[in-house]
């Protein structure tokens, strides 16, 4: 790396972690590496702060200003501070990587501002937050959350040993990025689940000459991180195929997208192919853990953590009004492939979930509900969607909506 195109950013709250955070960042100036320390604390009277940016830097920063921040309310101080960060990190043009230090504070001041990062850029969370649940904190995101193990409250034996680790990856990331990482054609986002794998293999191997296909997976941050893509006009053409995430969020789903699925294809205007892949499934975790009120439904044991539950036609008549009112403000290119064959490896003839009614509810709902125009269309096609006649016609239908937008 060209040392003089960016700094790595070290960043905790100094007046609890000014020891760790300089820790942090002698090790990295060991590798001949630039770095900036900032300084996150939200006490008022830590003004001496010995960073490189200050918390009053930073506070300014916020929209009311640093009064904001030094408010002597802990909980509202730290949501004012994350906010201020954000701005300031979005203001910067010197990132060439971030890593964070923090409990449970610290964690919520810096990831927010981690997520507003373009994908690429080095990010790394060494938290007491990371050994539970941390897709908040990662969002759609590629922060590496590092457990700190001990409490990120002075060195010791075990701390110097993560810390120095975390460093050390920071430094080789920003070391040895790969400039042929980037790739000089289109690049084409497509949503896949398991049961969807079959038809995403064969788009993917027809496209991938022309394209540079991303998979994402559709697990309910696969589809945030797909869209965030979108939003950052980083994706040139979507295939949105398996789109369960919705059943998900509607049913009370464990893989569910957010309130936002499909907006930003809607901003954007980028040309999409979506399809209905996996709607015939809501995911959830082992047998045990469905929820009572679906006790009398159909269920398929994936394996011994994840169990599927057919939706029924009722539910489909849900989504495919939910999903047309989204797909009714988009004014790009889209095209919406009805597999009437079935929705997924386990919704076709013989398999456990094969259900035309359900399948035939949301159809028949989402050609009553979506206004369709010239460039907002509904195309049938009588196969499931994994076989490869399905795929072909996907393709041939993206290549005609990709060469109008040229």
């Amino acid at each position: 790396m060209n040392v003089d195109k960016g700094f790595i950013y070290a960043v905790a709250t100094a007046d609890t972690k000014g020891r760790e955070l300089n820790f942090v960042r002698d090790l990295i100036v060991k590798t001949a590496l630039p770095v900036k320390t900032v300084d996150l604390s939200t006490h008022a009277l830590h003004v001496d702060s010995a960073a490189d940016i200050t918390p009053q830097q930073v506070a300014a920063c916020h929209p009311e200003g640093a009064s904001a921040v030094f408010c002597g309310d802990r909980g509202k101080a730290i949501a004012a501070m994350a906010l201020a960060f954000e701005r300031f990190l979005s203001q910067a043009t010197d990132v060439a990587g971030i890593i964070g230090l923090g409990g449970s504070g610290g964690t919520a001041l810096i990831t927010p501002a981690m997520q507003m990062l373009p994908i690429g850029i080095p990010k790394i969370m060494v938290s007491t937050m990371a050994s539970g649940d941390i897709s908040g904190y990662i969002g759609a995101s590629d922060i590496s959350m590092i457990y700190s193990v001990t409490d990120v409250a002075g060195l010791n034996r075990i701390s110097r040993q993560v810390l120095g680790n975390a460093a050390h990856q920071m430094a080789g990331a920003v070391l040895f990025a790969d400039a042929t990482a980037s790739s000089d054609k289109p690049a084409l986002g497509l949503t896949m689940f398991g049961v969807t794998t079959p038809c995403i293999q064969n788009v993917s191997d027809q496209l991938e000459a022309e394209f540079d296909c991303l998979v994402f997976h559709a697990t309910g941050s696969g589809g945030r991180a797909m869209e965030k893509l979108i939003a950052s006009g980083m994706l040139d053409g979507v295939l949105d195929l398996t789109t369960t995430e919705v059943c998900d969020l509607l049913f009370g789903g464990v893989l569910a997208c957010g309130e936002d699925r499909f907006d930003a294809i809607a901003h954007s205007g980028v040309p999409c192919v979506l399809s209905c892949g996996a709607l015939d499934m809501v995911n959830f975790g082992a047998r045990a853990s469905v929820p009572a009120r679906y006790a009398d439904r159909l269920f398929y044991e994936h394996n011994a953590q994840v169990t599927l539950m057919r939706t029924t036609p009722e539910e489909n008549v849900v989504m495919a009004k939910w999903i047309a009112a989204k797909l009714n403000r988009c004014q790009g290119e889209i095209r919406f492939l009805l597999p009437e064959g079935g929705f997924s490896a386990l919704d076709a003839p013989g398999q456990p979930f094969w259900n035309p009614q359900a399948n035939d509810a949301f159809i028949r709902t989402l050609e009553a509900e979506l206004q369709q125009n010239s460039r907002r269309q509904l195309i049938r096609l009588p196969y499931n969607i994994n076989d490869p006649l399905f795929a072909n016609e996907a393709v041939g239908i993206f290549r005609q909506l990709f060469s109008r937008e040229i």
